[in-house]
């Protein structure tokens, strides 16, 4: 399973928002009505979501791993929600990510469960309690799931693009946003601006205005040195691909050739063996994404993955106790939540 945001989402509102509008009114009220009017079930333990205001391309899930870390540090046992975008499984499942394979449970919970358990669910509830009963898990992070208005949230943290910000304002299908800005700011509790750039400047505003606490991070290359001086044709099949692009020129390297896919995208026998052989004919590293290669690892014919570089991202906050912070506020919430039950 492949999706791919149209690129007018990401331009100036043009005839092809417009003519969409009807359909985006209609999605827009249902999506508010219904986080507005959800019955949230409420779980026995802290849970922080790290959502985003648009389809795709945050960075939320670097930041959901970066909080999990922190949580770890302060003596928890934190566990991850995901629904599994591009996965196969029905029920509740604890990836295993030396066994399963993307097509199973989709190619961010590979990523999380190399940090913390990590249960795939539609209902992320039945997911959580899995985590808790099973694997001892005492904080909860939802990657996703902020609109979903399924599963009570304890703390409610938001990711914006600082370069992307929300594209053309819009609600899906006329643009990227996931529901109104007014309705997400409702239930959203901190706004993290992930990046650089100006085009997230406006919500900031808008948050800070309704008393909601801005952040600031940045994204950078694990082992940047690994990459300096050298010659690549990068690839990725991610939500944006020229931030990954970037990414290699800011730590030194340089992209010769690159390939754009898909987010989420399967690759095909043929697509795996055109960027092989040029990569071969041109003398170039073959460079991708760790989601990309989470869903390579099972799919990739013999030999293929002896010449990929993958390029690993970590977190950077703005203070750095920000993540502390965040678990601590969430962890706070949670016993208010108890004293009051």
């Amino acid at each position: 399973m492949t999706s791919e945001a149209p690129p007018f989402w990401w331009e100036k509102p043009d005839w092809r928002a417009a003519m969409l509008a009807p359909l985006a009114l209609a999605y827009g009220l249902v999506a508010g009505r219904r986080m507005k009017s959800a019955r949230r079930r409420k779980i026995d333990a802290p849970v922080l979501c790290v959502g985003n205001f648009t389809v795709g391309g945050s960075g939320k899930t670097p930041v959901a791993i970066a909080l999990a870390r922190e949580a770890q540090r302060m003596g928890l046992s934190p566990g991850f929600l995901s629904r599994g975008h591009g996965g196969s499984f029905s029920g509740v499942h604890v990836v295993d990510p030396g066994h399963d394979g993307a097509r199973q449970v989709g190619d961010e919970p590979l990523l999380l469960a190399r940090q913390a358990p990590t249960a795939v669910s539609r209902d992320r509830a039945a997911g959580a309690e899995r985590l808790m009963a099973k694997h001892g898990c005492d904080f909860l992070i939802m990657d996703d799931g902020f609109q979903s208005a399924h599963l009570h949230m304890d703390l409610a943290l938001l990711v914006v693009d600082a370069r992307h910000g929300l594209g053309n304002g819009r609600v899906i299908p006329a643009g990227p946003l996931r529901a109104r800005i007014g309705d997400q700011l409702l239930f959203a509790d901190a706004v993290l601006n992930m990046g650089e750039g100006t085009a997230a400047d406006a919500l900031v505003r808008r948050a800070a205005r309704a008393g909601r606490p801005i952040y600031q991070a940045k994204a950078f290359p694990v082992g940047a040195e690994r990459f300096a001086g050298r010659r690549f044709l990068a690839f990725a099949g991610i939500g944006h691909p020229e931030k990954f692009f970037d990414t290699i020129a800011a730590a030194g390297g340089t992209v010769v050739q690159s390939r754009s896919f898909p987010d989420h995208h399967f690759y095909a026998e043929d697509e795996l063996a055109e960027l092989a052989e040029t990569a071969r004919r041109e003398g170039l590293t073959l460079l991708t994404t760790a989601k990309d290669a989470a869903r390579l690892r099972h799919e990739a014919p013999a030999g293929f993955l002896d010449g990929l570089e993958v390029l690993e991202i970590d977190t950077a906050f703005d203070p750095p106790h920000v993540p502390r912070l965040l678990v601590e506020q969430t962890l706070d919430a949670w016993h208010q939540r108890r004293v009051r039950k």
